[in-house]
């Protein structure tokens, strides 16, 4: 699917359509464009790439490539953005991932994606009702649509931060397996999460200080802005890398704890058992000459003689502190 904005900067008109609007656009230096290519035939989009917007071949291969890491290049009167984003049904930490490219340009802005954009979409029926001011130019919808990528990031790192409190208190109250395999998920994606922003904060900054002249000195304040918001992000990220490998170790603690005090439990009853089987085996024996089996009172007395065993080993283990 192709969709097409036109914008003429001197009656500050806008027309909505296909790309049966590129020759209006063509035609008439007044007019910026904003196309938006959305899982469109590949051989129809690079040609008109290339017919309509005069791209580059090497950032058109780049824009329609499946899996490629995030990058910025600059051509004479445009520049290529390639940023990570959120697919549609990506809402948690379990996301899913979509490249979204960007030729900004002073009278074009593409974007490009193989499936539909939550974070496009907003912008693009924002500026339709009216409230996006297209005067700005490209390189501002550029901006509000990285902003909106960007806000989608924030929301799943910061769900991430409740979430990763309430498994502190469950770790201690009911420590299971089922949390140290969340939190061993938990590490994998933020690891992930830290290398797209670091791409993207590397990207942002450029940006924002780069000196393309058709970006303007509002421009690289908005691009700054997002600069410090991937920034954000990527120091939260590695603040919850960090927590959650805390969290893994005081898993792994407090269940070695649960088990030591098992096994604390277990040699006590041992200990105590021992010497009373060994003097039940002693007695077992099927021996004719053993003194003690004649006593009247003897069965008696090695009971209390047990009972004296037991008694004093609670309290030499209550003076130890096991008990």
């Amino acid at each position: 699917m192709i969709r097409v904005m036109l914008h003429n900067s001197k009656t500050e008109e806008t027309s909505w359509g296909d790309e049966k609007l590129l020759s209006e656009w063509m035609n008439n230096p007044d007019i910026w464009i904003w196309a938006d290519f959305d899982n469109e035939d590949l051989a129809h989009e690079k040609k008109l790439f290339k017919q309509a917007f005069g791209l580059h071949s090497l950032a058109i291969s780049d824009a329609q490539s499946e899996r490629h890491p995030p990058k910025l290049e600059a051509f004479d009167d445009y520049f290529f953005l390639l940023v990570s984003g959120l697919n549609k049904t990506s809402t948690g930490i379990d996301f899913g991932m979509l490249p979204i490219s960007f030729f900004v340009g002073h009278r074009f802005l593409v974007t490009r994606r193989a499936l539909e954009s939550i974070s496009i979409d907003k912008i693009w029926g924002q500026a339709k009702k009216g409230n996006v001011d297209l005067s700005n130019g490209s390189a501002h919808v550029t901006y509000m649509i990285l902003r909106q990528i960007t806000d989608r990031y924030t929301n799943i790192v910061l769900g991430l931060e409740n979430r990763l409190e309430e498994m502190e208190d469950e770790m201690f109250e009911n420590p299971r397996d089922a949390l140290l395999e969340e939190l061993l998920g938990y590490g994998r994606t933020l690891k992930r999460l830290r290398r797209i922003f670091e791409y993207h904060q590397h990207l942002f900054q450029k940006l924002s200080r780069q000196d393309n002249s058709f970006i303007e000195i509002k421009e690289y304040h908005e691009f700054n802005d997002v600069f410090e918001h991937t920034e954000r992000l990527a120091s939260l990220t590695i603040l919850y890398k960090e927590l959650t490998d805390d969290l893994m170790n005081g898993y792994i603690s407090v269940t070695s704890h649960r088990l030591n005090q098992i096994m604390k439990v277990l040699t006590v009853v041992t200990v105590i058992f021992l010497p009373l089987t060994l003097m039940v085996g002693i007695y077992g024996m099927n021996f004719e000459y053993m003194p003690e089996l004649k006593m009247k009172n003897a069965y008696f007395v090695m009971l209390g003689f047990m009972s004296f065993i037991v008694i004093s080993l609670l309290l030499v283990f209550r003076k130890m502190r096991w008990l």
